[in-house]
């Protein structure tokens, strides 16, 4: 780890449940050291936060992704105490994390401000779910919401199947690579001109950001809505072909291909607007494609250079060898198991980071850290 860019700076991660935690989790690939301050009732609320039935030493596999490489000590933030020893870690921090809603922080006596005023140097980044103030800010910053709110929902699945969220939490992921973003440019100013930040976003800005490409086509676009596709839908704003298909044996993704050359390689008559004509279009594809297997179509199509791709779930995805060339996995020993986990998602000079720890338990490093902050 001494070698990663961030080797060297100390990260308080006072965030809870995923966004504010996977930010952190970033900064701790690239080197940081990341204290996770906790409640001491229960920790984080993403240790009870369960996706299936397995339980890793009490906490779920949730938490153990987004938490690994982290120490933690449990503070209560309405103890005079407690409060004074978060206030000497932030004297030393370089960056502090918080997703708590729009004022709980500041009523807490632990909000961005506060913080700051021990370290003006500090970096202080916040997450909330639709900004700090407005008529949503009080809502619960919670992913799926973020996704019913921003209209993105409106872009997944065909023209039939209503709103479709993303099968992930999405929101959060970003929200988290968004702080990310603030963060290290927040810290390349302070490295310029020795100043601290407060570097704010939420579920629903990182949310419209990820739209920006589409909804900038809407805004000059007269207002127009997007319409999706009736059948093989991908992209609301893209003719045809480009689309999911079903083959004989499996699904077939094809992108952008002109019409005519599709239609020598398939002997089907594709005449017509690729954006008029879109759903005639691509009935008329999805019929041929379903005739031949997957391996079939990626053979004729490939060797024409026609851009697709097999759709593969994810044991086909462990199984390939181009996986498995990224080196993307790791095992983690924890609390008597092993963890098998993803890396970093890049690679500096090279090589991709290791973790060296497994998440921590509930205040796992409380007592070192309070005589190191004493």
């Amino acid at each position: 780890m001494a070698d990663l860019p961030l080797d060297g700076l100390l990260v308080l991660d006072m965030a809870q449940f995923l966004s504010g935690p996977a930010a952190a989790l970033r900064l701790g690939d690239l080197g940081a050291r990341v204290i996770k301050v906790e409640r001491p009732e229960g920790g984080d609320i993403c240790r009870s936060l369960y996706l299936t039935d397995t339980d890793i030493g009490g906490d779920s596999t949730l938490f153990h992704a987004i938490n690994r490489n982290k120490e933690s000590v449990a503070l209560d933030y309405r103890q005079e105490a407690d409060r004074a020893l978060l206030f000497r870690m932030a004297a030393r921090a370089d960056v502090v994390i918080q997703n708590f809603r729009p004022g709980v922080a500041d009523r807490l006596g632990v909000g961005p401000t506060v913080l700051r005023a021990h370290n003006p140097q500090l970096i202080v980044g916040s997450i909330s779910g639709y900004g700090e103030d407005g008529p949503w800010a009080g809502w619960p910053g919670q992913d799926l919401l973020a996704q019913a709110l921003s209209g993105a929902m409106w872009l997944n699945g065909s023209a039939d199947d209503g709103p479709v969220p993303f099968g992930l939490s999405i929101a959060d992921m970003l929200a988290g690579h968004v702080l990310t973003e603030g963060i290290l440019a927040g810290l390349v100013r302070r490295g310029i001109k020795g100043v601290g930040a407060h570097v704010e976003t939420s579920l629903l800005e990182a949310m419209i950001d990820f739209q920006f490409e589409v909804l900038t086509t809407h805004l000059n676009d007269g207002g127009r809505p997007p319409q999706r596709a009736k059948t093989c839908n991908a992209h609301a704003y893209l003719a045809s072909p480009y689309g999911v298909y079903r083959t004989a044996d499996g699904w077939l993704a094809l992108a952008m291909t002109p019409l005519a050359k599709l239609e020598t390689l398939l002997g089907v008559p594709l005449a017509g607007d690729g954006f008029r004509d879109r759903d005639r279009l691509r009935a008329i594809i999805a019929d041929s494609i379903a005739q031949q297997a997957t391996a079939a179509w990626l053979t004729l199509l490939r060797a024409q250079d026609v851009w697709c791709a097999e759709i593969l779930d994810w044991p086909c995805l462990l199984a390939s060898e181009a996986f498995h060339r990224l080196d993307l996995l790791q095992t983690i020993p924890s609390r008597g198991k092993s963890v098998v986990t993803t890396r970093a998602p890049l690679r500096i000079d090279g090589h991709r980071s290791h973790c060296a720890g497994a998440a921590p338990t509930v205040n796992q490093q409380g007592s070192a850290i309070r005589e190191e902050f004493s």
